[in-house]
């Protein structure tokens, strides 16, 4: 049975060393809003639903190679214009871009935050524009990596336009990518017990998963190395990531998958949550 086609990414939990230190990040090069802060805790988005908690650990380690967690967080924006915007905003702040790539299915900008947690800024393309490729189970996607056109997307500015300092209103998580201890065993779980759909293998080494025929809402990659342990708890560290399902109904399916697979979700804060099989935090909850 798969997972509701409904089904979308929510806020991810970060645990971060120097909180002041987070937000101005966040707040100043990346364009979130501050929307709340209880103790050492702050909740950012765009306006509308929280995207990101930022929990301090005061005198945490950066995030550790070679361990399981987050690959990269990714704020998907509504449009090539907003990516534009953002871009012009990145350069005129001379915040340091890590990467930047086209996928076929979106054009994506990779950054790293001060404790060395991985996020995306993209923007998809139309479905009707997603590259596919025939296999012998049928056609299939076929996302790419290839350079981004950075003087395409800019000239989508009006001349002598500047950047954006705001995420627009629109923005949200649009997947989260993770690095996983065996790729089989991450399978196993986010298709055969949560429901997700595998849109595509990469390289043997990562597959994309998703709901309701999504590029992916879930990168999931061995790239840190095959039997990768959990990050320590000294670190700086993904502590947990939403999959938000569209009602209580389409949640109870999910869950009831959980329980027959003898895994024992916990209530938490009005969702649910397990840990995957490379202890990577996931809350399940049904949409606000």
């Amino acid at each position: 049975m798969t997972i509701h086609p409904e089904t979308t990414m929510g806020m991810v939990t970060l645990c971060v060393a120097d909180l002041g230190r987070s937000l101005d990040y966040y707040r100043h090069r990346i364009g979130l809003q501050l929307h709340r802060q209880e103790g050492g805790a702050a909740f950012l988005g765009a306006g509308g639903p929280d995207l990101l908690c930022l929990v301090e650990q005061p005198g945490a380690r950066p995030v550790q190679r070679g361990r399981t967690g987050l690959y990269h967080f990714a704020l998907l924006l509504p449009s090539r214009l907003a990516l534009a915007r953002t871009l012009r905003h990145l350069l005129e702040t001379r915040t340091p871009i890590a990467g930047a790539s086209d996928h076929g299915v979106s054009e994506a900008l990779y950054l790293t935050d001060p404790d060395g947690h991985g996020i995306e800024i993209y923007r998809d393309r139309p479905r009707a524009e997603w590259p596919m490729v025939s296999t012998p189970r049928g056609m299939e996607l076929a996302m790419t990596v290839d350079p981004l056109d950075v003087e395409g997307i800019l000239a989508e500015l009006a001349p002598g336009g500047g950047g954006g300092a705001a995420m627009p209103a629109e923005t949200i998580v649009g997947h989260v990518h993770l690095h996983v201890a065996e790729l089989e065993a991450a399978e196993a779980f986010y298709c055969g017990v949560l429901g997700f759909t595998l849109m595509q293998r990469f390289d043997r080494s990562a597959s994309f998963v998703s709901a309701g025929g999504y590029h992916h809402h879930l990168g999931l990659n061995i790239w840190a190395g095959r039997g990768a342990p959990p990050p320590p708890e000294d670190a700086a560290r993904l502590l947990h990531y939403e999959i938000v399902l569209p009602d209580a109904e389409a949640l109870e399916a999910v869950l009831a998958r959980i329980q027959a697979a003898g895994l024992i979700p916990q209530a938490r804060d009005g969702g649910w949550f397990l840990h995957d099989p490379s202890r990577n935090g996931v809350v399940l909850r049904a949409g606000r």
